[in-house]
């Protein structure tokens, strides 16, 4: 099997659940402000809120990146050189630290 498209695939399963854990999360929140005056429904918002950021989220925004960087290992590093390539990690850092920093 050629590892390129399996690794390119399992890449794209990752970002996938990465992004639908992001589209998911607001309204997770939004059910929570709702919510907020009940203190059962707040704390069961709560738990929904973590499992889905730490058992969802973030392994999927971790093999998003590991799958990425054997992409480009696969495919050879003097890829890194183009421009599409340099700005599409910048981009990617920098929303992971925008997000995360919503978290702190």
């Amino acid at each position: 099997m050629n590892s390129y498209l399996l690794f390119k695939s399992l890449h794209l399963i990752a970002v996938i659940s990465w992004m639908a854990g992001l589209l998911y999360l607001p309204r997770i929140l939004v059910y929570h402000v709702e919510n907020i005056d009940n203190k059962v429904s707040s704390s069961i918002f709560k738990t929904m809120e973590r499992k889905l950021f730490y058992f969802i989220m973030m392994p999927a925004m971790i093999l998003s990146w590991i799958f990425g960087l054997i992409l480009i290992s696969v495919i050879g590093f003097d890829v890194i050189l183009t421009l599409w390539l340099k700005l599409k990690l910048i981009l990617i850092t920098e929303m992971k630290n925008r997000f995360l920093s919503i978290w702190e």
